[in-house]
């Protein structure tokens, strides 16, 4: 297992992982259906966000990662931000987001995706990352535990709605 770059040559692993979402996660598929639609196009505005390169509203520079196992399967997402300095990021969503697939849910690969994933935070100058959760996400709080993530709070979310936990983990 590995961190990669995004790249074109995972078009075909990305429409398995997208498919994967819209049959078993179809709440999060959403957020992956322009890989799916336009592959090329989804890959350069990523890379350009990781520059910080005609950045969204709201947006600040982040570096995505697909972790890829041996034959080269997409088994997960993690995006890490270079900062949090907009409210939004700063209360809510954190440095670090990441989804695995529904298939590969429930076998120990979001712990070793974040393991991998601080170091990269640690390359960008972060220190400590805070990361959050729904309050009820077990297996997300799982995760972020394993790593090292200790409470912080519980804090009502504004955009995403309910309570969300947040942590802080130590990147070196």
């Amino acid at each position: 297992m590995e961190l990669v770059a995004l790249s074109q040559a995972f078009q075909p692993a990305f429409e398995y992982f997208y498919e994967d979402f819209a049959q078993s996660d179809v709440e999060n598929a959403e957020y992956y259906l322009e890989g799916k639609t336009d592959f090329s196009k989804y890959v350069q505005r990523l890379s350009e966000e990781a520059v910080g390169i005609n950045l969204r509203e709201g947006y600040v520079p982040c570096s995505h990662f697909w972790l890829v196992d041996r034959e080269k399967s997409i088994i997960g997402v993690i995006r890490v931000r270079h900062h949090i300095d907009n409210d939004f990021l700063a209360l809510e969503a954190g440095h670090i987001g990441y989804d695995i697939a529904p298939s590969y849910r429930g076998k120990g690969y979001g712990k070793l995706m974040l393991k991998l994933a601080l170091s990269k935070a640690a390359d960008l100058g972060i220190e400590r990352a805070l990361l959050t959760a729904d309050e009820d996400n077990f297996a997300s709080r799982g995760v972020i535990e394993a790593n090292g993530g200790e409470f912080e709070k519980v804090v009502m979310g504004k955009v995403f709605p309910g309570p969300l936990v947040r942590y802080w983990v130590n990147c070196k």
